[in-house]
């Protein structure tokens, strides 16, 4: 008989839930405002080119770094030194970003970077599934959405007119992400259990007796995951580059007041969607309706006709990516068969958010110069609607 894993309380999933807020915070406000504004300022404009293969670079590090770090927290049966680990070298790292002085002094200060977040990064969301039972797994994933909510409000905060001077930006940002991760760390000792820390009776004979079954379900959810972020992360380096080609003179605060006003929205959205899918153990449903939900943001962002148009699409998108990025992530730890690598598969699970980035910038390059941001965004709504299809037909995995 399989012992139940123990709920975790409401306090530690709140904590833990504003540990990841402050790791997504170490790179939101970075890559979607303050990077392209240090490329610009390096460059004299904004150079598309210098910041893809910024972005380039710095995703097949953390691609790697990811991996590495999380089989490694695998194989020392801990994850808290590891994080803070990173922690410290991310926050160095991050401050002196913003002292670059050439596009290589940034690049390089990127990669860098990079290796020092996903340090933290890895070993932290593996910890998730050390400690948060399949029960809790909707309710987790719809905290989770705190966390980009919280990322692009601090995007927000560092650029508001007059209140942080720029050259202390990231000081700012860096000082916030310890204040966020530190408390989960000192609070979550002794927190993980021991019924999550191997495969239950259930996954082991799916895994034995249907393998091809097993492979097939995470390799949806892998491909899916990778689809709506190529779109996203398409928006999130060039978010601030496609609003200003509609209106020049829109402002870099203003894009990340819409951006902080889509994911706070979907925070209680998800939320609630979590905890339905938590009691009506129905977790793949959500997780088509809101690629579906993302593709129809995409198409109304591609024909949009004016400013007001452009930013409505935005919305339906970003709320729908946002649901699902959250959900999704949760979830994959409901489906992965064996506890004793969740580092690593969670790894190469983590391919499907920095894979895109090397793809995204290419695909940019290549369709805008001819067909505009409409080309890339209808490209972006048919990646999405696959993804939709390829979940819509996942039987629901059984719980534990």
């Amino acid at each position: 008989m399989n012992e139940t894993p123990q709920r975790q309380p409401a306090w530690f999933l709140a904590l833990f839930a504003l540990a990841v807020a402050g790791g997504t915070i170490a790179y939101v406000p970075l890559l979607t405002v303050l990077l392209p504004l240090r490329i610009a300022a390096i460059s004299g404009g904004e150079d598309v080119a210098g910041l893809s293969l910024v972005t380039f670079l710095g995703a097949i590090v953390a691609s790697i770094a990811n991996i590495a770090f999380g089989m490694l927290s695998d194989r020392t049966g801990s994850r808290i030194p590891w994080i803070v680990g990173g922690l410290v070298i991310s926050s160095a790292l991050l401050v002196a970003i913003g002292e670059a002085r050439t596009l290589g002094e940034a690049i390089v200060l990127v990669m860098l970077w990079q290796a020092g977040l996903n340090m933290m990064l890895g070993p932290l969301v593996a910890w998730a599934g050390d400690c948060f039972p399949d029960s809790q797994k909707g309710v987790l994933g719809g905290a989770l959405a705190l966390a980009p909510a919280m990322g692009a409000l601090s995007g927000s905060l560092v650029t508001f007119e007059g209140w942080i001077e720029p050259v202390d930006r990231l000081t700012w940002v860096a000082g916030i992400v310890v204040a966020l991760v530190v408390p989960a760390l000192l609070a979550g000792r002794g927190r993980r259990r021991a019924a999550l820390m191997r495969a239950d009776a259930a996954t082991e004979r799916m895994h034995e007796e249907a393998p091809r079954r097993q492979r097939s379900l995470v390799a949806r959810m892998w491909i899916a995951r990778f689809l709506v972020q190529i779109a996203e992360a398409g928006l999130f380096a060039f978010l601030l580059f496609w609003l200003r080609s509609l209106d020049p003179d829109f402002h870099e605060n203003t894009a990340a007041n819409i951006f902080s006003a889509v994911l706070v929205v979907s925070v209680p959205l998800t939320i609630a969607i979590g905890r339905w899918s938590d009691r009506r153990v129905r977790p793949i449903l959500p997780l088509a309706a809101s690629a579906a939900g993302a593709a129809a943001g995409l198409l109304a962002m591609a024909f949009a006709g004016g400013m007001g148009s452009a930013i409505a699409g935005y919305v339906v998108f970003g709320i729908s990516a946002s649901i699902f990025l959250s959900l999704h992530t949760a979830q994959t730890l409901r489906v992965l068969p064996q506890p004793r690598h969740r580092g690593r598969d969670l790894g190469i699970f983590n391919l499907t958010n920095t894979a895109p980035s090397m793809v995204m910038p290419w695909l940019t390059l290549a369709l805008v110069p001819g067909f505009g941001f409409t080309g890339l965004f209808v490209l972006f709504a048919a990646l999405a609607m696959l993804a939709a299809v390829l979940l819509a037909a996942i039987s629901q995995p059984a719980a534990r």
